[in-house]
């Protein structure tokens, strides 16, 4: 069953009314629908077109956040090989909003780390929907130094709306975990690329996608802070979060310009959740480009490439 964004009503009404045609063809061999279905079916797909091609950051953000969009265990299980999970900080606990571990990539061994946020309740709840607690953060921190050790390259695919703002998670060091994750990024002497699959908030994010290479997806976001967030304490009203998607620049497109990230990955027709597999194929090429970019430069070239990278976010300025 597909699931519909607010503003694809008009959608799913013409799409509902094609499978009702359908439906009742099945039930009566004799009646002839395929003329009408057809021409609803062609109504839908330009409808899809109009609807995809000039999304407002707001539409963007919907998108991002839909529930069937693949999510980091989809991309795990299809573009990479001999997974084998590793868990746990070595401190408190196993964080499983962060999953990771070691895996083949077109045969080639790497450190694969990313946001986790389940594909059902029961998930969900178990993945803290893709908000890391400190000790998460500290394991991918173990996981990079581990890469690092062996000379594997990093891959971090990144979607949380941010990391856990729960008391416990404050307790144990919140900000001081991300702190240290973001560091780690900037020191270890592999390549490191990032895909922001789907939300990409706040530190949370950053602590993953401290990159030599950054990559987003078309219809993802990556922001200092939630549109909800960003209007609760701007203009003291959730409801002005349209207003605060426009403000933040926190499209791909936007971030592009800006230089924050390298590429644009474009999605499937209607965005990721409609065609999964064609989404991660397309993810699977820019992880493969931009580890054969970065294939020939020595660790020491790596760090100073990605510390040149972060120093001179800004330089562009919000005119871009």
């Amino acid at each position: 069953m597909t699931n519909y964004l607010d503003f694809e009503r008009p959608l799913a009404e013409i799409e509902g009314k094609a499978e009702e045609l359908r439906a009742m063809a099945r039930q009566n061999e004799e009646m002839d629908i395929e003329d009408e279905a057809a021409a609803l079916d062609k109504k839908a797909s330009e409808l899809l077109d109009d609807l995809y091609k000039s999304l407002t950051p707001w539409r963007k953000c919907q998108v991002a956040r839909h529930p069937d969009r693949p999510h980091c265990q989809d991309y795990i299980e299809a573009l990479f090989t001999e997974y084998t999970p590793l868990a746990g900080d070595r401190n408190f606990a196993d964080d499983l909003a962060v999953m990771g571990g070691l895996a083949r990539f077109n045969d080639q061994p790497v450190m694969v780390i990313g946001h986790e946020k389940g594909n059902d309740t029961k998930s969900r709840i178990e993945r803290n929907f893709g908000m890391a607690r400190p000790e998460g953060y500290r394991k991918a921190i173990r996981l990079m130094e581990m890469a690092d050790k062996f000379g594997l390259p990093v891959v971090t695919l990144i979607d949380t709306a941010g990391a856990y703002p729960g008391k416990g998670a404050e307790e144990r060091g919140q900000s001081e975990a991300i702190a240290r994750s973001t560091e780690k990024c900037l020191q270890i002497g592999v390549p490191l690329v990032s895909v922001i699959i789907g939300e990409g908030g706040s530190g949370g994010a950053v602590a993953f996608a401290t990159a030599n290479r950054v990559a987003m997806l078309e219809h993802s976001v990556y922001s200092v802070i939630s549109p909800e967030g960003c209007a609760s304490i701007l203009w003291k009203d959730a409801d002005k979060m349209r207003e605060a998607a426009e403000a933040l620049r926190l499209t791909a497109q936007d971030l592009k310009s800006l230089g924050i990230c390298d590429r644009i990955i474009a999605e499937p027709k209607g965005g990721a959740h409609r065609d999964a597999a064609a989404a991660i194929a397309s993810v699977g090429a820019a992880i493969g480009s931009m580890l054969a970019e970065l294939q020939d430069k020595s660790g020491s070239k790596l760090i100073s490439d990605r510390r040149k990278k972060f120093l001179a976010m800004g330089d562009k300025g919000l005119a871009a």
